[in-house]
């Protein structure tokens, strides 16, 4: 079936999924709130990507820019194979003479229409319009050549690797890290009627193969308008397999019947959560932050089989899928105990990918950053064991507790605590393992272990309230287990923190290896380019709080319920200091702030719940009301800052709803401020979760009171066990604080002492 155009009507699901405003709400569904460009200006580091995919799919693509302000786009993504990563293989359509015609062409555009699932585009100088399908590992692209009498070309290129033309197929791969590859299997409805290699600003006809650094092959069809159909298969495994993957997917070139099924997937997949109210934007905002949980991780298996970067071998997956491309020190935290709740099936087969990492690497180390090019072991801490025992704790089975506190414990004990390195344990982790704190370097001091990255610095702080926190969540796992001795041993070390706080200051403050406190010290400025030489991306204000596993213990360090909630209002008023361009040129992952909070980086998620811990939950409720409606917007600049494959947005989901897990490993919410007067989470056992406001009005952000499962509800958290099967919180709302409710102290949120 020869296809020239889009269909009107999936035309118009393109056209309006961009301006949602000009959909009736009874006309949309949750996938039509969805707006890609949200974030895509970035207030100072990496923007968001308008990213066409299918939930947690292999195949990934956006237009390659900049950001949104972008003028020029290099050609057409044909796959994407790390999050916020080029393109792989670019596809470069060109009417005109081959003077003009380069490995990947810089386009002009204009009339870009991007849904979740769809691209469509302009390619207005050359007088082209380029129309894009997804499915997981497959996809379609439609080539319209406007000019009546100018020869059109397709060039294909690999920016490292090589590429083959026999016909109309093209194939080849792309070398990526770590010696992966990225295979290509491509063919047109049309059959050219030229091909050859493009090399030295020429075809080299009767050439059917290039290699090397922007291998190209191209395609012509001659001269005239007219439309050219196009369908590709991608894989990790080989050429062969990603012609499978194209066969087992796609049996045509329909592109509208490719986009209208994928616009089936993600209305499935956001139908899991519905939300009711009055304002569109903030479903938009809401329904946007949710497909944004579904970039990462994604499924790489092909036909029951995977390639893993983690040992350089296929395997075969015995029915479980393998996932992979999950950055998880900002994930675990909330994306990762939002699909406990609404794909639990999914998060048990992370976890099982997580293990088999673990075991393909040879060391039995739990993975802290697994991409497709294998664990880059990023930032800091070992946080793969708070999704294990989330998930335990939560009623997942189906993973091995055993392997995976195995994996977790050599993770933490035989891998070095170092950021940004997979070395394995040395001096720096004896003195921890001693001393119960990373040491600090004085301003100047030169560094004398190896293994320290010398821009991400020792993050003495960070790395040790992380682990202090990792090693929390390994003795819930020994306690599953029934392993008493090594429990103890453990939940003791989540103490740790108290080795570095400061009960002078009130912060958690550097010592060097003799236990003294390094001074002068600034908790605004102190550490260098981004805090690394004693936090982590942001300052001391942030990681006062950092303790998410025992915050009763943190209060009482603070000297009590009344001191805390001072020095939390603090943290949210106390200024820069510099000017926003000196404090943001030293802290640039510190953006959003609130005074000394950051909207914009994930250890700071947690901090506007801590008020429900001291028994003013009021202040949480309007703190989080506040943030949501400050930061998080339906507009090119509607994200504060990175977004991590889903760690802040996961934020946004939970909080809109009116609930956060503030400490992955305790099975309990802390209770917010929701933004819709009713919404419903499908969760996986199939029973329903709905939370229902009561007096519903913007300005109605303050809990008058509740009742859970239809009993009277006075405390400002629930338990997983509450809503497991099933349950109903009804809010009732006001517009003045009721700070009766909620307010005392023997109802405040669990903690682990």
């Amino acid at each position: 079936m020869k296809l020239t155009t889009l269909t009107l009507s999936v035309f118009a699901v393109l056209l309006l999924s961009c301006t949602p405003g000009q959909l009736t709400t009874a006309e949309k569904e949750p996938v039509d709130y969805v707006n890609p460009y949200m974030g895509n200006i970035s207030h100072l580091l990496v923007p968001t990507y308008p990213t066409i995919h299918l939930p947690n799919s292999m195949l990934r693509v956006y237009p390659e820019r900049t950001d949104y302000t972008g003028d020029m786009i290099n050609g057409l993504p044909l796959i994407v194979t790390s999050h916020r990563g080029s393109s792989a293989f670019n596809l470069s359509p060109f009417q005109g003479t081959r003077e003009c015609i380069s490995h990947v062409i810089k386009y002009s555009y204009d009339n870009e229409q991007l849904t979740p699932y769809s691209y469509k585009v302009e390619l207005d100088e050359h007088n082209i319009i380029a129309s894009y399908a997804v499915s997981h590992q497959s996809a379609i692209y439609q080539i319209e050549f406007t000019e009546p009498d100018r020869p059109n070309y397709l060039i294909f290129n690999s920016r490292n690797g090589a590429m083959k033309v026999q016909e109309n197929t093209v194939s080849g791969y792309q070398l990526l890290e770590n010696d992966t590859r990225v295979y290509l299997y491509l063919e047109t409805e049309q059959m050219p009627v030229q091909t050859g290699v493009w090399a030295q600003n020429a075809i080299i006809e009767g050439k059917k193969a290039a290699e090397g650094s922007n291998a190209c092959v191209i395609l012509g069809y001659g001269d005239g308008a007219q439309t050219l159909n196009l369908r590709y298969g991608v894989s990790f495994i080989s050429e062969e397999q990603a012609k499978a993957n194209l066969r087992r997917e796609l049996n045509d070139y329909n592109i509208t019947a490719l986009a209208e099924k994928g616009r089936d997937i993600w209305n499935k997949e956001l139908s899991k959560i519905t939300v009711q109210g009055s304002n569109e934007s903030d479903k938009n905002v809401f329904y946007t932050s949710l497909y944004r949980c579904f970039e990462r991780p994604v499924c790489i298996s092909e036909d029951g089989r995977y390639y893993s970067a983690f040992d350089g071998k296929v395997h075969n997956d015995n029915g479980e899928p393998f996932y992979t491309d999950d950055w998880i020190w900002d994930t675990y935290r909330a994306t990762h105990p939002l699909r406990v709740l609404i794909d639990a099936k999914k998060e048990v087969d992370i976890i099982n990918s997580f293990l088999l990492m673990a075991e393909q690497m040879g060391n039995m180390w739990m993975p802290t950053f697994p991409e497709i090019t294998g664990d880059s072991r990023r930032m800091n801490s070992n946080h793969a064991v708070a999704t294990v025992i989330d998930g335990y704790v939560k009623g997942l089975r189906g993973f091995d507790l055993e392997k995976a506190y195995i994996a977790c414990k050599k993770g933490i004990e035989e891998k070095t605590l170092i950021p940004w390195s997979g070395a394995p344990a040395g001096w720096l982790d004896e003195f921890y393992k001693e001393n119960g704190y990373i040491p600090a370097l004085y301003p100047g001091e030169k560094e004398t272990v190896v293994n320290v990255h010398p821009y991400e610095k020792r993050q003495p702080i960070a790395v040790t309230l992380g682990t202090a926190y990792d090693q929390w969540c390994l003795s819930q796992i020994a306690t599953a287990l029934g392993l008493k001795e090594e429990a103890a041993y453990y939940a003791q070390c989540a103490y740790n923190y108290r080795n570095v706080y400061n009960a002078q200051t009130g912060f958690f403050h550097p010592k060097d290896k003799d236990g003294k406190f390094i001074e002068p010290f600034d908790y605004r400025y102190s550490g260098g380019m981004g805090a690394r030489e004693y936090y982590g991306e942001n300052n001391g204000w942030v990681y006062r709080w950092d303790v998410p596993h025992n915050v009763a213990d943190l209060i009482n360090l603070m000297g009590g319920s009344d001191q805390f909630i001072r020095n939390l209002d603090r943290t949210f008023n106390e200024p820069l200091g510099k000017s926003k361009f000196e404090f943001y040129a030293q802290i640039p992952d510190h953006t959003g702030n609130v005074g000394q909070f950051s909207m914009a980086n994930e250890p700071s998620l947690h901090i506007p719940y801590l008020y429900n811990y001291a028994g003013q939950p009021w202040k949480t409720q309007k703190r989080i009301r506040t943030l949501l409606k400050q930061w998080f917007r339906n507009d090119l600049m509607g994200v504060p800052g990175d977004e991590d494959g889903g760690g802040t947005s996961a934020f946004v989901v939970f909080s809109s709803l009116g609930f956060y897990p503030v400490t992955p490993g305790l099975p309990s919410y802390n209770i917010g401020s929701p933004l819709f007067s009713s919404a419903k989470i499908n969760l996986s056992n199939g029973k329903v979760f709905e939370i229902v406001v009561e007096n519903y009005a913007t300005e109605n952000k303050y809990i008058q009171s509740a009742t859970l499962n239809g009993k009277e509800w006075n405390k400002p958290w629930f338990a997983h066990t509450d809503i497991e099967n099933g349950g109903k919180l009804v809010l009732v709302m006001g517009k003045k604080a009721n700070k009766n409710w909620g307010s005392n102290l023997k109802d405040v949120p669990p903690s682990a002492n």
